[in-house]
């Protein structure tokens, strides 16, 4: 009897060892570790580590709904306008031994009916397109795209000529705000000082073409530019606020037209300079801010914020960089101007703030053809349109990210002299002049950020 126990013991722990033996050789069927989401604080809220990289990124975007309704100066223009505009961005960062990469993507899709289609600075006001409704229907624009490793940006960014860019308000103010295909670097050099060289296509946000002011000889059309615009800004970012200085250098190429070999053609110049200062006022408020600016430009008018046009309803003109001599259609005068820009935002309460916002600029232009008398060419002197743009604006935040406000707008232009009214061009009625006129508009804004 205690030979068959034994027997038996022996020959279960011998089907335990072999079974034992036979487990160790089969494969772990162990999970593999879960690699959750982290949250990535080095360049601030919103950034998480992508899953299996050292690469923090941001996802976020804006759903805005807005309503303008503005003074009507013909049957062919609307009273109001409504947009829809949807946007999303991406924002990737790595820290590397030569400084932050990083690659920044911002898409833009705009439904647009109404006022909006005219396009213009208050484009509330029902202004009048020389060229009919712009924007028509739905775009969609790629705003910004770029690459940053370390000094270096190169892509689609904000212009480094700009300061205030629109910052505050709902309307734009007569300012540099572009948004430009770039090269640029950027040395820090500590207390918050930088100095950045870029070399921007203006094109990317549209130039201003020589005034073709045909005269005896012709006039001048654009021939295209050597190089892209020469930018360099100096800045400082401190506790109590910002200040920028900048400069701009812009080609602008022109020739002649006329019947027979082209004449006189060549590259035209111009310039920008600007500086602005912004100031943090927390002991007004907490978020409380001002912003001053003025800029001058010559032969650039762009840099003022300044298009192919100026004026609002009844009194618009075509404008540019340059006129050309009204009766030999050789040589070129520069357009010269200034714009001066104040913005303050202030806030009533941690969730009710306002923005008042105002720029009054002026523009001196070269003679233009005239009349023909007794079969000769005679000359006007330049438009020289002065503008004043005032706006302020109450917004309501119940909860972070939702912004509910409406703002008005007033603007006025006034020039050197009369000008058809386009109201009265419009309507095919008889020529009539005038040489002022003023708008105002109001707008309703329901706006989400994440």
């Amino acid at each position: 009897m205690k030979l068959a126990k034994s027997l038996l013991l022996g020959s279960a722990a011998g089907f335990a060892a072999v079974a034992g033996a036979q487990a160790a050789d089969l494969p772990s069927r162990k999970a593999a570790p879960v690699e959750y989401v982290r949250v990535c604080s080095a360049y601030g809220a919103g950034f998480f580590f992508i899953p299996g990289t050292d690469t923090c990124l941001r996802v976020g975007g804006r759903v805005r709904a807005e309503y303008t309704f503005g003074e009507r100066w013909s049957e062919r223009q609307d009273a109001y306008g409504t947009r829809a505009l949807g946007r999303i961005f991406v924002d990737a960062r790595t820290a590397t031994a030569y400084g932050t990469l990083r690659a920044f993507v911002r898409y833009d899709i705009n439904t647009r009916t109404g006022t909006y289609r005219y396009g213009g600075t208050n484009a509330g006001t029902n202004n009048f397109s020389l060229n009919g409704r712009l924007n028509e229907g739905n775009t969609a624009v790629l705003d910004k795209a770029f690459v940053q490793f370390g000094p270096i940006t190169a892509g689609k960014a904000q212009s480094f000529f700009d300061f205030y860019a629109a910052d505050l308000g709902f309307s734009s103010l007569r300012t540099s705000d572009r948004t430009v295909n770039l090269l640029a670097y950027t040395a820090s050099f500590g207390g918050g000082f930088t100095a950045t060289l870029s070399l921007e296509d203006g094109n990317t946000a549209g130039f201003n073409q020589v005034l073709n002011a045909a005269g005896a000889a012709g006039g001048r059309v654009y021939q295209g530019s050597v190089m892209p615009d020469i930018v360099a800004s100096l800045r400082v970012d401190q506790g109590w606020g910002s200040a920028q200085l900048s400069g701009a250098i812009s080609d602008r190429g022109t020739n002649r037209v006329a019947v027979g070999p082209v004449l006189d053609s060549g590259d035209d110049f111009g310039y920008a300079i600007s500086g602005g200062v912004k100031f943090n006022l927390p002991m007004l408020a907490a978020g409380d801010q001002l912003w001053l600016q003025a800029t001058y430009a010559d032969g650039a008018i762009g840099y003022l914020g300044y298009g192919n046009a100026v004026g609002y309803g009844r009194a618009a003109a075509t404008i540019g960089d340059f006129t050309v001599d009204p009766i030999t259609g050789i040589g070129t005068k520069s357009t010269t101007g200034f714009t001066l820009a104040a913005a303050f935002r202030h806030y009533w309460t941690p969730q009710i703030r306002s923005d008042f916002i105002a720029s009054y600029s002026e523009l001196k232009m070269g003679r233009v053809t005239g009349p023909v008398v007794a079969g000769v060419a005679t000359t006007l002197k330049g438009i020289d349109p002065k503008e004043l743009i005032l706006g302020a604006n109450l917004v309501w935040s119940p909860v972070s990210g939702l912004d509910i406000g409406v703002e008005v707008l007033y603007s006025r232009v006034e020039f050197s002299r009369r000008i058809l009214d386009i109201k009265n061009v419009a309507l095919g009625a008889p020529a009539r002049l005038v040489k002022s006129d003023d708008a105002i508009a109001g707008r309703l804004r329901i706006q989400r950020d994440f």
